[in-house]
């Protein structure tokens, strides 16, 4: 993974002014997206990030922004959760959507998506917001962009991030079957229109955050559904439950 603390930041210094120069991306991952970090909307988005870091804390840290790639490479992928922007707080974002590192609080909505576990599947809350085990079971923890200003939310929308992970999303669609695309709220909701769901399985409702999970993410039955999909395509169902 990418490396930490000044290492990381010379090794973006590096990305932003050297071209040839891909990420230590994962394998799978880098034999679909190597191309893109070519493009000329990453090497100015590498600038960007070289400018931030400089001036501001960036969450998450270097060696932790590509971790839903090293945690479910791209053949792996059975089940996509799709966020907005990691968690702008001290200590918390670690490169996958909604979870956090043991020892931090869980966050509303994070708290919110284990209620509707209990309420749909009776999967007790757990101790801990780390949802790496199921990134190993081949759910996608994907960030639509994958960092943050600290306390600053959407502070890194519109860099070239979006670019990024709409590719992620189009190679998905386009080489696989039968995924799981789990779209809550509305941003993640517009993503559906580059999904064939006549290959993969769309879910949709709203952000599992306070100020939304009442219109209809409590209820939704997503967990159930993905694991009824997968069991129909005779492959294994998620285990929702965190290890201790």
């Amino acid at each position: 993974m990418l490396v930490a603390g000044g290492a990381a930041m010379r090794y973006t210094r590096r990305m932003a002014s050297d071209t040839s120069e891909k990420p230590n991306l994962e394998p799978s991952w880098l034999a679909v997206l190597g191309d893109e970090f070519q493009q000329p909307y990453m090497q100015q988005l590498k600038a960007f990030l070289v400018s931030e870091r400089a001036e501001h804390r960036v969450f998450p840290p270097g060696r932790d922004m590509f971790n839903a790639f090293w945690y479910t490479p791209f053949h792996t992928v059975r089940v996509v959760i799709l966020g907005q922007d990691p968690y702008h707080g001290p200590g918390q974002a670690h490169g996958l959507c909604f979870s956090v590192k043991r020892g931090v609080p869980p966050p509303p909505s994070l708290v919110n998506i284990f209620q509707e576990l209990n309420q749909s599947l009776g999967v007790p809350r757990p101790a801990h917001g780390e949802l790496t085990s199921w990134a190993r079971q081949g759910v996608l923890l994907l960030n639509t962009v994958l960092s943050v200003r600290a306390h600053q939310a959407n502070s890194h929308r519109g860099q070239g991030w979006e670019r990024l992970t709409d590719r992620v999303i189009t190679a998905l669609n386009d080489e696989r079957e039968g995924i799981v695309f789990v779209l809550w709220g509305a941003p993640a909701g517009r993503k559906a229109g580059m999904i064939d769901g006549r290959r993969h399985l769309i879910l949709q409702a709203p952000h599992p955050s306070p100020l939304s999970a009442h219109r209809g993410f409590f209820g939704c039955g997503h967990f159930a559904r993905i694991n009824a999909h997968l069991k129909a395509r005779g492959e294994a169902p998620i285990e929702w439950a965190l290890p201790d």
